[in-house]
Protein backbone atom coordinates (compact mmCIF):
# COMPACT_ATOMS: atom_id res chain seq x y z
CA UNK A 1 0.00 0.00 0.00
CA UNK A 2 1.41 3.31 -1.07
CA UNK A 3 1.78 6.36 1.31
CA UNK A 4 -0.45 8.88 1.45
CA UNK A 5 0.87 11.88 -0.81
CA UNK A 6 1.58 14.51 1.76
CA UNK A 7 0.75 18.44 1.32
CA UNK A 8 2.09 21.61 2.14
CA UNK A 9 0.11 23.51 4.75
CA UNK A 10 -0.82 26.25 3.60
CA UNK A 11 -0.43 29.57 5.69
CA UNK A 12 -2.75 31.25 7.94
CA UNK A 13 -3.66 35.12 6.87
CA UNK A 14 -2.12 35.55 10.00
CA UNK A 15 1.09 34.05 9.50
CA UNK A 16 1.36 35.83 5.98
CA UNK A 17 0.41 39.40 7.77
CA UNK A 18 3.18 38.52 10.17
CA UNK A 19 6.10 37.63 7.39
CA UNK A 20 5.02 41.31 5.66
CA UNK A 21 4.98 43.12 9.50
CA UNK A 22 8.55 41.21 9.89
CA UNK A 23 10.02 42.20 6.56
CA UNK A 24 9.17 45.82 7.69
CA UNK A 25 10.44 45.84 10.93
CA UNK A 26 13.72 44.29 10.04
CA UNK A 27 14.18 47.37 7.15
CA UNK A 28 13.00 50.04 9.75
CA UNK A 29 15.03 48.51 12.48
CA UNK A 30 17.86 48.06 9.89
CA UNK A 31 17.50 51.85 8.87
CA UNK A 32 17.98 52.87 12.30
CA UNK A 33 20.90 51.17 13.00
CA UNK A 34 23.02 52.90 10.56
CA UNK A 35 21.69 55.79 11.55
CA UNK A 36 22.66 55.22 15.13
CA UNK A 37 26.49 53.60 13.93
CA UNK A 38 26.83 56.62 11.50
CA UNK A 39 25.54 59.12 14.25
CA UNK A 40 28.32 57.68 16.51
CA UNK A 41 31.05 58.55 13.64
CA UNK A 42 31.96 54.26 13.90
CA UNK A 43 32.29 52.02 10.37
CA UNK A 44 30.53 49.24 10.35
CA UNK A 45 33.42 46.58 11.07
CA UNK A 46 33.63 48.11 14.75
CA UNK A 47 30.36 48.09 15.63
CA UNK A 48 30.08 44.42 14.55
CA UNK A 49 33.47 43.54 16.84
CA UNK A 50 31.21 45.67 19.83
CA UNK A 51 28.28 43.13 19.14
CA UNK A 52 30.71 40.47 18.12
CA UNK A 53 29.07 39.47 14.85
CA UNK A 54 30.84 39.13 11.32
CA UNK A 55 31.05 42.52 9.34
CA UNK A 56 28.57 40.45 6.70
CA UNK A 57 25.95 39.78 9.21
CA UNK A 58 25.84 43.56 10.19
CA UNK A 59 25.94 44.42 6.43
CA UNK A 60 23.07 42.69 6.11
CA UNK A 61 21.35 43.96 8.67
CA UNK A 62 21.50 47.32 8.15
CA UNK A 63 20.32 46.47 4.76
CA UNK A 64 17.10 45.68 5.98
CA UNK A 65 17.78 41.71 5.41
CA UNK A 66 17.67 41.14 9.35
CA UNK A 67 14.12 39.00 9.98
CA UNK A 68 15.81 36.40 11.36
CA UNK A 69 18.23 37.91 13.70
CA UNK A 70 17.94 36.74 17.41
CA UNK A 71 15.72 39.18 19.81
CA UNK A 72 18.90 39.50 21.73
CA UNK A 73 21.20 40.79 19.41
CA UNK A 74 18.65 43.25 18.84
CA UNK A 75 19.03 44.38 22.31
CA UNK A 76 22.63 44.40 22.01
CA UNK A 77 22.59 46.56 19.35
CA UNK A 78 20.34 48.97 21.15
CA UNK A 79 23.03 48.96 24.33
CA UNK A 80 25.66 49.68 21.69
CA UNK A 81 24.18 52.67 19.80
CA UNK A 82 22.97 53.94 23.14
CA UNK A 83 19.86 53.39 21.90
CA UNK A 84 18.03 50.61 23.79
CA UNK A 85 15.46 48.82 22.23
CA UNK A 86 11.94 49.13 23.45
CA UNK A 87 9.51 46.62 22.26
CA UNK A 88 5.64 46.70 22.99
CA UNK A 89 2.48 45.41 21.48
CA UNK A 90 -0.14 48.03 20.18
CA UNK A 91 -3.43 48.22 20.69
CA UNK A 92 -6.02 45.66 19.62
CA UNK A 93 -6.94 45.46 16.21
CA UNK A 94 -10.69 47.51 15.63
CA UNK A 95 -9.87 49.52 18.96
CA UNK A 96 -10.61 52.59 18.36
CA UNK A 97 -7.67 55.48 18.74
CA UNK A 98 -6.72 58.70 20.16
CA UNK A 99 -5.58 61.25 17.99
CA UNK A 100 -1.92 61.24 17.78
CA UNK A 101 -1.72 64.79 19.36
CA UNK A 102 -4.42 63.87 21.95
CA UNK A 103 -2.24 65.58 24.73
CA UNK A 104 -1.93 68.58 22.87
CA UNK A 105 -5.43 68.84 22.69
CA UNK A 106 -6.17 68.27 25.90
CA UNK A 107 -4.07 71.43 27.46
CA UNK A 108 -5.57 73.34 24.32
CA UNK A 109 -9.36 72.34 25.71
CA UNK A 110 -8.51 73.14 29.09
CA UNK A 111 -7.40 76.70 28.07
CA UNK A 112 -10.31 77.42 26.19
CA UNK A 113 -12.43 76.41 28.81
CA UNK A 114 -10.82 78.55 31.34
CA UNK A 115 -10.76 81.88 28.50
CA UNK A 116 -14.44 81.03 28.57
CA UNK A 117 -14.87 80.57 32.69
CA UNK A 118 -13.02 84.44 32.62
CA UNK A 119 -15.39 86.30 30.08
CA UNK A 120 -12.87 86.21 27.34
CA UNK A 121 -12.56 84.83 23.71
CA UNK A 122 -10.51 81.80 22.42
CA UNK A 123 -9.49 81.04 19.20
CA UNK A 124 -7.90 77.35 17.96
CA UNK A 125 -4.97 77.69 15.75
CA UNK A 126 -4.84 80.79 14.86
CA UNK A 127 -3.08 81.21 11.37
CA UNK A 128 -0.18 84.53 12.01
CA UNK A 129 0.24 83.96 8.14
CA UNK A 130 -2.79 83.27 6.32
CA UNK A 131 -0.82 82.08 3.30
CA UNK A 132 1.24 79.45 5.71
CA UNK A 133 -1.51 77.67 7.96
CA UNK A 134 1.60 75.31 9.24
CA UNK A 135 2.11 79.07 11.42
CA UNK A 136 -0.40 79.13 14.00
CA UNK A 137 -0.63 80.59 17.46
CA UNK A 138 -2.52 76.82 19.40
CA UNK A 139 -4.86 79.28 21.57
CA UNK A 140 -5.27 82.92 20.84
CA UNK A 141 -7.12 84.36 23.76
CA UNK A 142 -8.69 88.18 23.36
CA UNK A 143 -9.13 89.92 26.34
CA UNK A 144 -11.00 93.27 25.73
CA UNK A 145 -11.20 94.34 29.38
CA UNK A 146 -7.43 94.54 29.66
CA UNK A 147 -6.87 95.30 25.76
CA UNK A 148 -4.81 92.20 25.11
CA UNK A 149 -4.37 89.61 22.73
CA UNK A 150 -3.04 86.58 24.51
CA UNK A 151 -0.81 83.98 22.98
CA UNK A 152 -0.68 80.81 24.44
CA UNK A 153 1.17 77.85 23.11
CA UNK A 154 1.18 74.53 24.79
CA UNK A 155 3.32 72.49 25.36
CA UNK A 156 2.81 68.76 25.72
CA UNK A 157 7.04 67.37 25.11
CA UNK A 158 10.12 69.38 23.77
CA UNK A 159 11.66 68.36 20.71
CA UNK A 160 14.47 71.33 20.00
CA UNK A 161 13.82 73.79 22.91
CA UNK A 162 15.68 76.82 21.37
CA UNK A 163 13.38 75.99 18.38
CA UNK A 164 10.55 76.32 20.21
CA UNK A 165 11.13 79.76 21.36
CA UNK A 166 12.15 81.30 17.92
CA UNK A 167 8.72 79.65 16.93
CA UNK A 168 6.98 81.46 19.66
CA UNK A 169 9.18 84.93 19.37
CA UNK A 170 7.78 84.60 15.70
CA UNK A 171 4.02 83.86 16.30
CA UNK A 172 4.07 86.90 18.83
CA UNK A 173 5.61 89.37 16.35
CA UNK A 174 3.04 88.40 13.82
CA UNK A 175 -0.04 88.41 16.83
CA UNK A 176 1.05 92.18 16.64
CA UNK A 177 -0.14 92.77 13.23
CA UNK A 178 -3.29 91.06 13.82
CA UNK A 179 -3.67 92.92 16.90
CA UNK A 180 -3.63 96.62 15.20
CA UNK A 181 -6.02 95.67 12.90
CA UNK A 182 -8.98 95.11 16.19
CA UNK A 183 -11.98 97.37 17.05
CA UNK A 184 -11.50 100.93 17.91
CA UNK A 185 -10.30 102.07 21.30
CA UNK A 186 -6.60 101.88 22.94
CA UNK A 187 -4.12 99.36 20.97
CA UNK A 188 -4.15 96.22 21.94
CA UNK A 189 -0.97 94.51 23.31
CA UNK A 190 0.33 90.86 22.69
CA UNK A 191 0.95 88.95 26.13
CA UNK A 192 2.65 85.93 25.44
CA UNK A 193 2.45 82.66 27.65
CA UNK A 194 4.16 78.85 27.88
CA UNK A 195 1.52 76.41 29.08
CA UNK A 196 3.73 73.37 29.80
CA UNK A 197 2.33 69.82 30.75
CA UNK A 198 3.58 69.06 34.15
CA UNK A 199 5.19 66.09 33.75
CA UNK A 200 8.50 64.97 35.35
CA UNK A 201 10.80 65.43 32.32
CA UNK A 202 9.42 68.96 31.68
CA UNK A 203 10.10 69.89 35.11
CA UNK A 204 13.53 68.19 34.99
CA UNK A 205 14.34 70.08 31.59
CA UNK A 206 13.08 73.37 33.40
CA UNK A 207 15.29 72.84 36.74
CA UNK A 208 18.14 71.94 34.22
CA UNK A 209 18.23 75.02 32.54
CA UNK A 210 16.75 77.74 34.56
CA UNK A 211 18.72 80.83 33.15
CA UNK A 212 17.21 79.98 29.90
CA UNK A 213 13.77 79.31 31.23
CA UNK A 214 14.34 82.99 33.10
CA UNK A 215 15.53 84.90 29.77
CA UNK A 216 13.35 83.61 27.54
CA UNK A 217 10.04 84.19 30.31
CA UNK A 218 10.81 87.00 32.25
CA UNK A 219 6.97 87.42 33.23
CA UNK A 220 5.63 87.00 36.52
CA UNK A 221 4.77 82.91 36.52
CA UNK A 222 2.47 83.65 39.88
CA UNK A 223 0.78 86.52 37.78
CA UNK A 224 0.47 84.16 34.79
CA UNK A 225 -1.52 81.90 36.43
CA UNK A 226 -3.57 84.08 38.01
CA UNK A 227 -4.83 85.59 34.88
CA UNK A 228 -5.37 82.59 32.83
CA UNK A 229 -7.60 80.98 35.96
CA UNK A 230 -8.76 84.33 37.23
CA UNK A 231 -9.24 86.93 34.05
CA UNK A 232 -6.37 89.18 36.26
CA UNK A 233 -4.62 91.35 33.99
CA UNK A 234 -1.91 89.16 32.31
CA UNK A 235 2.23 90.67 33.07
CA UNK A 236 3.74 92.94 30.53
CA UNK A 237 6.78 90.10 29.80
CA UNK A 238 6.29 86.82 28.45
CA UNK A 239 5.78 84.18 30.90
CA UNK A 240 5.76 80.17 31.85
CA UNK A 241 3.45 77.84 33.45
CA UNK A 242 2.47 74.55 34.64
CA UNK A 243 -0.82 72.63 33.56
CA UNK A 244 -2.02 69.23 35.23
CA UNK A 245 -3.24 67.23 32.70
CA UNK A 246 -4.97 64.75 35.52
CA UNK A 247 -6.79 67.94 36.89
CA UNK A 248 -6.64 70.94 34.82
CA UNK A 249 -4.91 72.97 37.34
CA UNK A 250 -2.15 76.07 36.36
CA UNK A 251 0.25 76.08 38.94
CA UNK A 252 3.06 78.65 38.27
CA UNK A 253 6.24 78.09 37.79
CA UNK A 254 8.28 78.18 41.64
CA UNK A 255 11.68 78.94 40.05
CA UNK A 256 12.34 82.58 41.58
CA UNK A 257 11.35 85.06 39.00
CA UNK A 258 12.54 88.45 39.97
CA UNK A 259 9.16 90.11 39.93
CA UNK A 260 8.12 87.16 42.18
CA UNK A 261 10.86 87.01 44.48
CA UNK A 262 10.47 91.45 44.67
CA UNK A 263 6.88 90.49 46.15
CA UNK A 264 7.42 88.00 48.48
CA UNK A 265 10.70 89.96 49.62
CA UNK A 266 7.74 93.08 50.30
CA UNK A 267 4.93 91.14 51.55
CA UNK A 268 7.15 89.04 54.40
CA UNK A 269 9.04 92.63 55.05
CA UNK A 270 13.13 91.28 54.62
CA UNK A 271 14.51 93.88 53.40
CA UNK A 272 17.81 92.62 54.27
CA UNK A 273 17.71 89.80 52.18
CA UNK A 274 16.25 91.87 49.09
CA UNK A 275 19.20 94.17 49.55
CA UNK A 276 21.84 90.95 49.52
CA UNK A 277 19.72 89.93 46.58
Amino acid sequence: MSEPLRTRRRSTEAVREAERLSIAIALTLGQAVRAGRERLGITQAALAARVEVDQSRMSQIERGLGRGVPLELWVVLGVALGRPLAISFSRPLGESREPADAGHLAMQERLLELARATGRGGTLELPTRPADPSRSIDVCVRDPRHRALLVQEAWNTFGDLGAAVRSTNRKAAEAADLAATLDDGPAYRVATVWVVRASAANRALAGRYPQIFRAAFPGSSRGWAQSLTTGAAPPLEPGFVWLDPASGRISEWRQAHPADAVSDCVRSGRRAWFRRA
